[in-house]
C-alpha cells in the first residue's frame, strides 16, 4: 500500500488521507465482559460514513475478539438495546457524534456468553480483507496526549486482548514497559542479525552453573524463541531487564540506544567468557583504526591502533552553518586530517624540536556490521541547553566503503613509529566514546601497538568486499528532553522493510525509509533544524555483502536441540498462560462477607467458577471464612446481601446443585450486590428470605428503665398493612400489638409515627432496610401528640448523642479518681459509688469537695453578675442522668438521678433546637412530624450509643432476639449490626466547620454583651464515665467517656466539663484529635458539636481561653548573630486594642517566669515574624487591629536591645548589616543600622561610619533567601550583586522597603585572600558542612540523570550512599 506523510510526520495510507477530509467520530469502548478488561479502553477515530457492522469488525480485531460472540451498547445509559450486528446505517445516521465529541460504549457479554477470543485461523479469516489497523499501518511514533517521553503503555490503542493475536506480518512487537522503546529497538534489531541470533541460539545454558533469573544471554535466548515462535501479538521484556539487575523505577528512565548498545555488548562479553562465543561481539561489530600524528619535515610518523563498535559522526561542523549533507561526506570528514601549527606545533622526536604536522585518523578495518551512530545530540553553549539536530543527513542502502580504507596502512608500517601501548591519547575524539578492546585481560582500554607478523597476515580486501547493505534504522522522534524510538528493519529472508514499534509491527517500504532523513523541503540556512521534522534516523547498522559469510535466519527444524526443548518449555507456558486467562473468563469474583462467631464480621472476595454448584461454592466461603472447627458446615449458607443497606435480599432454598454462573447472573467485572455466609446454631433452623420482602431492625423501647435494646430483624412485605406488620413484630418481641406504637426512623432526625391502620409499609415510605423503635405500655404517654410524648424526647435525644473520649490534662488537681462524676442534684444523690476498680472515697466525700470547689469558682467567676447565674449551677445538673458502670435497673443504686422527669421534657421542648448555632432555620423544630432530611442514606443504626447510651445497663448486651419467638430462626443481623465499622455522622445535614479561630473571635465569646452566659438556656443531654482500658488507646486513669447531645454548644460543653477539669470553663481549653494525632483548638463557643462524630478524640488543655476580641500569640526570640537566630518562648494572649506598649508590660513578667528572662520594657522591641525573616518594627503606640493587624496564632518576634529603642517613627528603616572582609574570607557579626529615609547615600554614611571604610572604597550588596542569608565565603565576592547603581532602596535590584533586609558591605580596596587548592578545598568542606547544618544551599546542583547500567551480579548493591 502507498504510503504518504501525515501533519504529525508519520506514515499513513493515502486512503486514510483522504478519508481525513470527512467528519470523524471518536469511539471510546470500555469492554466490561472480565474484570481483566473492565479498566481498558480501546479508541477508535473512524469516518462518520463508517458502517455499525464494520465498526464491529473493527472492535473485534482491535480487542481480538471473534466478530459476533459480544454486543456493543451505549455507555451512558444501561435501557438501550444493543447496536445491529448487520447494520449498514452509517455512524452519523445511528447517533454517533461527530467532530471531535466522545461517543461512549460497552463490549458486553451476548446472550450471557462470554466473548470468544480470536484464534489464529478465525482471526486470521476475520481480518483477510483488513489492514491491522490504522495505528499498525504507521511507521513514525505512534498519537500521544503530547507528553514528553518515550513511552506508550498509556497508549489509547493498547490493550491487554490486542496482544494475544499475531500481527499479520507474522512478526511478534515488544510491549513497551514505561519508557523503554530504546531497549525495544536495539532488541528487534539484534533479533533480526541472522548472524547474532544463530550464535545466541548456538549457546547453551547451564543451570546448574547460573541462576536463570540473572542469566542475560539466557533471557535473550529465550525472548529471541518467543519473538520467531510465539502466536502473541507482542511479548513483555520484564524478564529481559530483570537479568539486567533492574528494578520498575528503571522501567521510568530514558536511555540513549547507542549508550544501551555498548553496555549490553561489554555484559555479554562479561558473560559469555571461557565459550565459544567468547569473542562473538569482536567478530561481528569490532573494526580498527589509526590514531597518527605525522611531522611535516621529516615525514617521521607516530601512531597508535584502536578499536571502535560503531562510527560517531557529525552532523554539523562546531560553529558551522550549514549540515553534512550525507554519511559519505560525514564519513570523508571522520577521516580529515587537521595541521598542527603554531602554538599547537607537535614535537617531533626524531627532529628534536617542535614542527608543523598533521593529525588524523585511518581506517585499517571495518567490522561485519557496520554501525553508524549520527550524532544529533549536541549542546547549545548560547542557551546552555542540549539540542537535537534535526539536519538532513541522507544515507544509501548500499554504502561503500573502499574511498574510507588506508590502502598505505594495509602495507608494512615497519618504518614507522609506534608510541607506547600505554600512551595516554589525548585530544583523540574516540578515546573514552570509541576506542573499546574487548580483549579477554581484564577488558583494559588500552592502544595496540602493531609489529610486522600483525601486518603481513593481513591481506588487501577488493574493493567489491567493502560493499555493505543497510538493514537497521533507529529512528528517534522527540527532542534532547525525551522522545521516542523505533526501528525499521529489513528482512534478509524477503527483502521486506518492516516497522517494529514497540508492539506494533508492520509493513514499510523504501520510500519511508527516506523519510527518516530528517530535515525540512525548503533550505532555511541555518535555522533549517529547527523548523525540521523532528523524527529522523539516529543510529545506522549495515552488513557486509560476503555470500560466504552472509547467514541465513535458522529455521524451526534446524534449532539445536536445547532449542528445541525451550520451544516446547515456551509453548507449554503459553498455553498454561492461555487456560489460566480461560479460567479466569469464567471465573465469578463476588464480595464475600460473614459475621464470625469469633471474628465478628469479616470480608474477603470469593473467586468461583461460573459452573460451580452453590454446594461446592459454600464450601469454598466456608474454608475461605475459617470457619473450620467453629461451625459445622451443615449450619452454613450462602445467601443474597447487600452490605451498603445492610439488606438480605434472598436466599436459594433447593438450588444448591445450580451453577452459581446462573445465579449470579453470568460473570462479570462487578456485581451490584454481595454474598453473606449465614451461620447457625445446630438447634436453630434457617428463616427463608423471599425476594420482594424488606428488612426491618427492630428496636424495643422501655419508657420506665429508659432504654433502647440492641436490634431484632424481621423480614416483611411491601404491601403488608401496618396492622399486619404490629402482629408480625409482636409474634417476635412478644409485646402486645394492641397497644404498640411503631416509629420509623426514615433518615437523620425523622421520627414517623405508624398510626394508619390500614396503610402499607411502601406508602409509608419503607425501603429495603429499614428501622423502627416500637414501644407497649398503658402509660399515658400515648394519649399526647407524639411530638409532645416521651418516646419522641426519648427518641429524639437518642438520635442526636454521641460518645467522645476526653483526655483530660496532667495537672488537674486531682486524679479522675478522686474527680466527681457528675454535678450534685439537691440531696437524692447519696448511694455509694463502687463501679470503679481500686479504692475510691465516698460518694459523699467527693461530691462534698466537688460541691466546695464549684462554690469557690461560682464566688470568683460571677462576682457582681446576677443571681440568676449562680442558680444555674444547681439548675443546669437536673438534666444530667449521669449513671454508674455497673448500676443495675433498679435506680437505688444510681449515683445520680434526674430531679423531675417531667421538668426536664418541659425543659426540652421549652428550647427544642438548642440554642446558639444548632440550627438557623426556624422550620428546623422536631415538632414537624414530616420533616425530611437531605441526608436520606444516614443510619444511625450503627452508632455505638444505640444500644448502651441510655440503657440501665452499662453493659447494655441483654439482646431482644427471636428467640422468644414460637420458632428458633437464626438471622444474619440478630443481635449485631452487619457491619463491623461504625458509619460516621460527621455530616449529618449540616456543615462542617474547622474548628480554627482564624475567623471574627468576636463571635465566639463565651459570654454575650451583658454578661451572661449563652448556655444558661440549654438543657441537653450530658454523660461522662470513667473510660476502660478496652474503651480507647489513652491512659484510663486521664479519661472519660462523654455522652452528649451533638446539639449541645460548645460554650455549654465546656461547662459541663468543669468538674471534671477541676477548674472554671474560662480557664481550659479544649482540643480535637483529626487523624495521625493533629490537634487543632476548638474556639467558636457558640457553635454546636454536630460536625463531631462518635469516638471522636478530644484533648482538655490547661490555661485562659480567648475571649472575645482575644488572639492567641506565640512569641519567638529573635537573636540575629546566633547559629539558631529563632528561639520559641511562650505562648500569650493579645487583645483588640491594646497597644504595643501594654502588651510588653503584660509579657515581661510571664517572660520572667518561664523562661526565666528578666527584662526593661524599653530594652525589647516586638516586631513581625514572617516564616523566619525579621520584619516591621512595632513601635510602642501601636495600637493592634488599628495600626497593625493581627489573626489567630499569630507569630512575633521579641527582640531585647543593647540601648533604648532608636525607632521612633515609621519613616525610619531598620537594616541589619554585616562586614565581608575577603583580605581574611570571613563576615562580621550582624549590626542594627536605622536610616532616616530609603537613600542609599545615607545607607552608605553610616556603614562608613560604623566600619571605617572610606566613603569611595565602600561597596554593598543585598543578601539573598531567608532571614540570615547564609552564603559561602567562597561564593560571596562573586556572586552577590555588588554596588547596584541606583539611588534609592526601594527600587529594583534592591527593594528594601521594610525592616529586617539583610545588607553585606566591604572595602573595595581589599584584595582577596590567596588559597592554595588543599586550602580551598578544606575551605569547601567547612563551609558545606556549616550551610548544611543551618538548612542553607551551598550551591545550585541539577538533578543527575541517573546512569545506564547492567549489572552482573543480578542488581546493585544496596549501599545507602551510593548516588
Amino acid at each position: 500500500m502507498e504510503m504518504v506523510p501525515s501533519e504529525e510526520n508519520q506514515f499513513v495510507p493515502k486512503e486514510i488521507q483522504n478519508a481525513a477530509e470527512e467528519p470523524r467520530v471518536l469511539c471510546i469502548i470500555q469492554d466490561i465482559t472480565s474484570a481483566k478488561t473492565v479498566n481498558e479502553r480501546l479508541t477508535l477515530n473512524l469516518p462518520a460514513s463508517t458502517t455499525v457492522s464494520k465498526l464491529y469488525e473493527d472492535i473485534a480485531q482491535k480487542a481480538g475478539y471473534v466478530n459476533g460472540t459480544f454486543d456493543l451498547a451505549w455507555g451512558n445509559t444501561s435501557d438501550m438495546a444493543p447496536l445491529d450486528h448487520s447494520s449498514e446505517m452509517s455512524l452519523s445516521e445511528s447517533g454517533f457524534e461527530p467532530g471531535g465529541k466522545r461517543n461512549f460504549l460497552q463490549l458486553t457479554d451476548k446472550d450471557g456468553e462470554q466473548p470468544q477470543i480470536a484464534s489464529d485461523e478465525s482471526g486470521t479469516a476475520d481480518s483477510s480483507g483488513l489492514d491491522d489497523s490504522s495505528q499498525e499501518r504507521f511507521i513514525g511514533p505512534l498519537p500521544r496526549d503530547g507528553t514528553p517521553g518515550c513511552s506508550d503503555y498509556s497508549s489509547p490503542s493498547y490493550s491487554y486482548s490486542s496482544i494475544l493475536s499475531k500481527s499479520e506480518t507474522g512478526y511478534v512487537g515488544l510491549v513497551n514497559q514505561a519508557m523503554t522503546c530504546y531497549l525495544n529497538s536495539l532488541l528487534q534489531t539484534l533479533f533480526m542479525t541472522p548472524e547474532f541470533r544463530n550464535a545466541l541460539y548456538n549457546w547453551e545454558f547451564e543451570e546448574s552453573e547460573e541462576d536463570p533469573v540473572t542469566s542475560i544471554p539466557y533471557q535473550l535466548q529465550r525472548l529471541f524463541v518467543l519473538l520467531q515462535t510465539s502466536k502473541k501479538r507482542a511479548i513483555e521484556t520484564t524478564d529481559v531487564t530483570r537479568s539486567f539487575g533492574w528494578d520498575s523505577s528503571e522501567a521510568w528512565q530514558q536511555h540513549d540506544v547507542q549508550e544501551l548498545c555498548r553496555v549490553m555488548f561489554d555484559a555479554l562479553e562479561q558473560k559469555w567468557k571461557q565459550t565459544e562465543q567468547a569473542d562473538l561481539i569482536n567478530q561481528l561489530y569490532q573494526g580498527k583504526l589509526k590514531d597518527y600524528v605525522r611531522c611535516l619535515e621529516c615525514g617521521y610518523e607516530s601512531w597508535r591502533i584502536d578499536t571502535y563498535l560503531d562510527i560517531p559522526l557529525v552532523i554539523r561542523p562546531f560553529g558551522a552553518s550549514q549540515a553534512y549533507g550525507s554519511v559519505e561526506e560525514a564519513l570523508q570528514a571522520f577521516i580529515q586530517p587537521e595541521t598542527l601549527d603554531g602554538p599547537n606545533q607537535y614535537f617531533c622526536e626524531r627532529c628534536k624540536k617542535k614542527c608543523d604536522a598533521r593529525k588524523g585518523l585511518r581506517f585499517l578495518h571495518f567490522p561485519y556490521l557496520l554501525t553508524l551512530q549520527l550524532k544529533r545530540f549536541d549542546f547549545d553553549y548560547t542557551t546552555m541547553h542540549r539540542i537535537k539536530l534535526n539536519d538532513r543527513m541522507t544515507f544509501p542502502e548500499e554504502l561503500d566503503m573502499s574511498p574510507f580504507i588506508d590502502v598505505e596502512d594495509e602495507k608494512s608500517p615497519q618504518t614507522e613509529s609506534c608510541t607506547d601501548s600505554g600512551a595516554e591519547n589525548e585530544g583523540s575524539c574516540h578515546s573514552d566514546q570509541m576506542s573499546n578492546d574487548f580483549s579477554t585481560d581484564d577488558c583494559v582500554d588500552e592502544g595496540i601497538c602493531l609489529d610486522s607478523t600483525g601486518s603481513t597476515e593481513r591481506v588487501l580486501k577488493p574493493k567489491s568486499l567493502l560493499t555493505f547493505e543497510l538493514f537497521s534504522v533507529m529512528v528517534h522522534s522527540g527532542s534532547a528532553a525525551g522522545g521516542h524510538y523505533y526501528a525499521c528493519i529489513k528482512s534478509f529472508s524477503d527483502g521486506q522493510w518492516y516497522s517494529f514499534n514497540d508492539q506494533h509491527v508492520s509493513k514499510i517500504t523504501q520510500d519511508d525509509i527516506r523519510k527518516t532523513y530528517g530535515g525540512s523541503s525548503g533550505s532555511r540556512g541555518y535555522y533549517s533544524g529547527a523548523f525540521a521534522s523532528s523524527t529522523n534516523a539516529y543510529m545506522l547498522i549495515y552488513r557486509l555483502k560476503d555470500p560466504s559469510r552472509n547467514a541465513k535466519y535458522l529455521a524451526v527444524e534446524d534449532f539445536p536441540e536445547h532449542i528445541k526443548s525451550l520451544v516446547q518449555k515456551e509453548k507449554e507456558s503459553e498455553e498454561q498462560e492461555k487456560r489460566q486467562r480461560e479460567i479466569e473468563r469464567n471465573t465469578c469474583k463476588i464480595k464475600l462477607f460473614c459475621m464470625h462467631p469469633v471474628k465478628m464480621m469479616m470480608e474477603s472476595k470469593l473467586e468461583v467458577h461460573k459452573d460451580k454448584t452453590l454446594k461446592e461454592a459454600t464450601e469454598m466461603a466456608y474454608k475461605l471464612m475459617e470457619l473450620e472447627g467453629v461451625v459445622p458446615l451443615d449450619c452454613c449458607r450462602l445467601v443474597k446481601y447487600d452490605e451498603f443497606h445492610e439488606y438480605l435480599e434472598r436466599s436459594y432454598e433447593g438450588e444448591e446443585d445450580t451453577p452459581m454462573g446462573l445465579l449470579l447472573g453470568g460473570v462479570k467485572s462487578s456485581y451490584m450486590f454481595d454474598l453473606l455466609l449465614e451461620t447457625r446454631r445446630p438447634e436453630q433452623v434457617f428463616q427463608p428470605y423471599k425476594p420482594g420482602e424488606v428488612m426491618v431492625k427492630v428496636h424495643v423501647v422501655d419508657l420506665k428503665t429508659e432504654t433502647i435494646a440492641s436490634p431484632i430483624s424481621v423480614r416483611a412485605y411491601l404491601n403488608q398493612t401496618i396492622t399486619e406488620f404490629k402482629q408480625l413484630i409482636a409474634q417476635a418481641t412478644g409485646l402486645s400489638a394492641e397497644t404498640m406504637r411503631v416509629v420509623l426512623e426514615r433518615c437523620y432526625n425523622d421520627l414517623r409515627l405508624l398510626y394508619v391502620p390500614n396503610k402499607t409499609l411502601k406508602a409509608e415510605g419503607f425501603f429495603r432496610s429499614n428501622k423502627v423503635f416500637v414501644e407497649s405500655s398503658e402509660l399515658t404517654d400515648h394519649q399526647v401528640a407524639f411530638t409532645d410524648s416521651l418516646l419522641w424526647k426519648l427518641l429524639d435525644r437518642h438520635g442526636n448523642t454521641i460518645r467522645l473520649l476526653v483526655l483530660l490534662p496532667e495537672q488537674s488537681p486531682g486524679t479522675l479518681a478522686n474527680r466527681t462524676l457528675c454535678q450534685k442534684v439537691g440531696d437524692d444523690s447519696d448511694a455509694p459509688f463502687d463501679g470503679s476498680k481500686g479504692n475510691r472515697k465516698s460518694v459523699e466525700a467527693i461530691l462534698e469537695e466537688s460541691t466546695e470547689k464549684l462554690k469557690n469558682l461560682s464566688l470568683q467567676q460571677q462576682q457582681g453578675s446576677s443571681t440568676s447565674d449562680s442558680q444555674k449551677s444547681s439548675d443546669a445538673s437536673d438534666f444530667e442522668h449521669i449513671e454508674s458502670p455497673t448500676q443495675e435497673a433498679d435506680s437505688n443504686s444510681s449515683l445520680c438521678v434526674a430531679a423531675d422527669n417531667r421538668d426536664l421534657e418541659n425543659r426540652i421542648r421549652a428550647t427544642p433546637g438548642g440554642s446558639g448555632g444548632a440550627s438557623s432555620d426556624p422550620e428546623n423544630q422536631f415538632a414537624c412530624e414530616e420533616r425530611s432530611d437531605s441526608e436520606v442514606n444516614n443510619d444511625r443504626s450503627t452508632s455505638s450509643v444505640d444500644s448502651d447510651i441510655l440503657s440501665s445497663s452499662h453493659s447494655s448486651d441483654t439482646l431482644c432476639n427471636a428467640d422468644s419467638g414460637p420458632i428458633q430462626l437464626a438471622n444474619g443481623l440478630d443481635s449485631h449490626s452487619i457491619t463491623s465499622s461504625r458509619r460516621s455522622k460527621a455530616h449529618e445535614g449540616k456543615k462542617e466547620t474547622w474548628d480554627t479561630a482564624e475567623e471574627d473571635s468576636g463571635t465566639d465569646s463565651e459570654y454575650d454583651d451583658n454578661g451572661k452566659s449563652k448556655a444558661e438556656a440549654q438543657y441537653l443531654y450530658f454523660r461522662a464515665e470513667p473510660c476502660h482500658q478496652d474503651d480507647a488507646s489513652w491512659d484510663a486513669q486521664k479519661c472519660l467517656v462523654v455522652h452528649v447531645d451533638k446539639r449541645i454548644t460548645l460554650a455549654a460543653f465546656k461547662q459541663n466539663l468543669e468538674p471534671y477539669v477541676g477548674v472554671p470553663s474560662t480557664q481550659f481549653k479544649v482540643f480535637r484529635v483529626y487523624a495521625n494525632n493533629q490537634e487543632f483548638e476548638s474556639v467558636r463557643l457558640n457553635e454546636t458539636l454536630s460536625s463531631f462524630s462518635d469516638d471522636n478524640k478530644i484533648t482538655i488543655r490547661l490555661g485562659r481561653a480567648l475571649k472575645k476580641g482575644e488572639y492567641r500569640v506565640k512569641v519567638y526570640q529573635l537573636l540575629v548573630n546566633e547559629p539558631e537566630p529563632c528561639k520559641f518562648l511562650v505562648d500569650t494572649v493579645f487583645a483588640k486594642g491594646m497597644t504595643v506598649r501594654q502588651s510588653k508590660e503584660e509579657l515581661l513578667p510571664q517572660l520572667k517566669e518561664q523562661c526565666k528572662l528578666d527584662l526593661s520594657v524599653d530594652r525589647v522591641r516586638l516586631r513581625k515574624k514572617t516564616w523566619k525573616n525579621p520584619g516591621t518594627v512595632f513601635l510602642d503606640y501601636h495600637v493592634y487591629e488599628e495600626d497593625i493587624s493581627i489573626s489567630s496564632n499569630w507569630e512575633v518576634f521579641l527582640e531585647v536591645l543593647n540601648e533604648p529603642e532608636k525607632m521612633k517613627s515609621m519613616s525610619q528603616l531598620a537594616v541589619l548589616t554585616r562586614r565581608w572582609s575577603p583580605s581574611t574570607m570571613k563576615l562580621g557579626p550582624f549590626q542594627e543600622v536605622i536610616l532616616e529615609s530609603s537613600s542609599v547615600e545615607e545607607l552608605k554614611e553610616k556603614l562608613s561610619e560604623i566600619s571605617g571604610i572610606p566613603l569611595e572604597n565602600l561597596e554593598f550588596a543585598k543578601g539573598r533567601g531567608t532571614f540570615p542569608c547564609d552564603i559561602s565565603v567562597l561564593e560571596i565576592h562573586q556572586d552577590l550583586d555588588w554596588n547596584p547603581k541606583v539611588s534609592t532602596l526601594n527600587v529594583w535590584p534592591l527593594y528594601i522597603c521594610d525592616d529586617g533586609a539583610v545588607v553585606f558591605y566591604r572595602d573595595s580596596t581589599e584584595e582577596p585572600l590567596e588559597l592554595s587548592e588543599d586550602e580551598r578545598n578544606e575551605l569547601m568542606k567547612k563551609e558545606s558542612s556549616r550551610l548544611l547544618k543551618t538548612g542553607h544551599r551551598v550551591s545550585y546542583s541539577p538533578r543527575k540523570e541517573k546512569a545506564l547500567k547492567i549489572y552482573l551480579d543480578g542488581g546493585p548493591a544496596k549501599d545507602p550512599g551510593q548516588d
